[in-house]
């Protein structure tokens, strides 16, 4: 059974091209609700008008699915409330990014 942290996991694998950074660290990814047979994660982006934004889901939801079951329902969910900052970050992307 896939858990928050196996997700997460799987996640700090999906790399926004624009930053350079997995999603996890850049604080993108706001929640993780695991469980047997369904996955739904809500994420956002630095800005609503990110032109990657599409593709980085698409690629979360692949990640997913890499450590899920093939019956597992994997859904990832773009939202934008609350609006992301940068003290959002892990420290490893503050450090990083000065």
């Amino acid at each position: 059974m896939p858990t928050e942290e196996s997700v997460r996991e799987a996640l700090r694998g999906v790399i926004d091209p624009e930053a350079g950074m997995n999603i996890v660290d850049l604080g993108l990814v706001y929640r993780i609700d695991a469980a047997e047979d369904r996955v739904r994660v809500a994420m956002t982006m630095t800005t609503p008008a990110c032109p990657v934004g599409p593709m980085l889901v698409e690629q979360a939801q692949d990640a997913i699915r890499t450590i899920v079951s093939s019956g597992c329902d994997v859904k990832v969910e773009l939202v934008w409330e609350p609006a992301w900052s940068a003290a959002m970050m892990s420290e490893k992307a503050k450090k990083h990014f000065g």
